[in-house]
């Protein structure tokens, strides 16, 4: 059965009506499928029989363990959003509620290749010497969620030295435990809070970039 109905369906195949460039969903679940992990797969099939530019592959965590290590996936629900190279686009947990349309923007941005940040913040990335990982803690019930991590997934989209997750806090209870996530989104870069709420573009570019010096 589809996750997606029928009015849903036809404004998401709008959006993606024009796509320039091909895009690949990379899919990883299990055999005996996780907490949410058989509603993402569907959720992710649906999305991608809606333009013939989107390819969905799908990956079992533990018996391919060649491809997670290959795409650094460690946890599951995930989904990568890639074009003909791999950006560091991760979503972690169901990308559902307000997080679908962050799910809709990686896509439209892969296909345009092109992140649509400040060519100040490009320079500055261009810039970066040291890798920088960034996981978002969402919820899919939080309305401000979606911009942190779409910011996040722009850096990803610019530089080769950053990676961005999103991470959805319930899902997964132990990360947010460590990150001390009590509220939502949360930025943390390498492993340190960056920030709290969704930032502008600049003033994350600023925390993000002290902590990867």
């Amino acid at each position: 059965m589809p996750i997606l109905d029928e009015k849903v369906t036809k404004e998401v195949k709008k959006r993606l009506a024009d796509l320039p460039h091909p895009v690949k969903i990379i899919n990883f679940t299990q055999e005996l499928e996780c907490q949410f992990c058989k509603e993402t797969r569907e959720l992710l099939e649906d999305v991608a029989a809606l333009s013939d530019k989107i390819t969905l592959e799908k990956y079992d965590l533990v018996k391919d363990q060649e491809a997670a290590k290959k795409f650094n996936i460690d946890k599951i629900p995930a989904a990568i959003v890639m074009g003909e190279k791999d950006y560091g686009i991760r979503f972690f947990g169901i990308p559902s509620g307000y997080e679908f349309s962050t799910l809709l923007e990686a896509i439209l941005m892969v296909s345009r290749r092109d992140s649509g940040l400040a060519e100040e913040t490009r320079q500055k990335l261009a810039g970066l010497k040291q890798n920088l990982h960034l996981q978002v803690f969402i919820t899919p019930t939080c309305p401000y969620c979606p911009g942190a991590v779409h910011l996040a997934h722009q850096f990803a989209m610019e530089s080769d030295k950053v990676t961005a997750d999103m991470v959805e806090a319930i899902e997964f209870p132990h990360l947010s435990q460590e990150f001390n996530v009590r509220g939502v989104p949360k930025t943390i870069a390498n492993q340190r809070d960056a920030a709290e709420g969704a930032l502008p573009e600049a003033q994350l570019l600023a925390r993000v970039l002290a902590i990867a010096q």
